[in-house]
């Protein structure tokens, strides 16, 4: 599913629905997908996982730190026994310029012989998949897929969209947060996408 800019304003508000003020000068978010869509989409990514992996235990690995919510709400909607484990590669050093990779967190569990499904909550350049990946790909797993919630439909991008085996949806080339992704370690807690607005991540 595609989504394109929209132009309804979002409060700033928990998922239980109690607004929040930030500072004044803070930045401003644009609601990009609601609730309802992510609990759609996430839902159908979960229907796919259950009925290819039936009667199997397949490895959910999240890419940390943007992916957590997604995870936790695809795993709880899965339903077929899956185990968890995670890993962390750093690579943003800038709002827009892209960093060299580095791997802060390696998975603990072992994936030899392992169905494993890497989840990632956001797809930009593709450089962080990519490596996660070959890094795991390198180990023998039985088999190995990507599960992504978010594609940028974006020229910087390595990956094509066919390149990934369960994709939730696919956005506009723009700055989003919220549902677990952040801007400077905020705004994770907001219960749908929103794009930060022009201007306002230089506080």
């Amino acid at each position: 599913m595609r989504y394109s800019k929209a132009a309804k304003k979002a409060p700033l508000a928990f998922a239980g629905g109690s607004a929040f003020e930030y500072p004044e000068g803070s930045m401003g978010v644009e609601l990009l997908v609601s609730k309802e869509k992510i609990e759609e989409a996430v839902g159908s990514l979960a229907d796919k996982i259950r009925k290819d992996y039936a009667g199997r235990r397949p490895l959910l690995i999240g890419c940390l730190t943007g992916s957590f919510v997604f995870m936790a709400d695809l795993v709880r909607k899965i339903g077929i026994p899956v185990e968890c484990d995670f890993m962390k590669v750093s690579s943003y050093e800038s709002r827009t310029t892209p960093g060299e990779l580095r791997l802060l967190l390696d998975h603990m569990l072992p994936v030899e012989n392992r169905d494993v499904i890497i989840v990632e909550d956001i797809v930009d350049t593709g450089a962080s998949l990519s490596f996660v990946r070959e890094r795991i790909a390198a180990r023998r797993p039985s088999s190995l897929a990507s599960c992504v919630l978010l594609y940028k439909d974006s020229p910087r991008s390595k990956l094509k969209e066919e390149d990934i085996e369960y994709l939730g949806l696919s956005i506009p080339d723009l700055f989003v947060v919220g549902y677990g992704i952040d801007f400077a370690q905020r705004h994770r807690e907001l219960p749908y996408i929103g794009v930060v607005e022009e201007g306002g991540a230089k506080t």
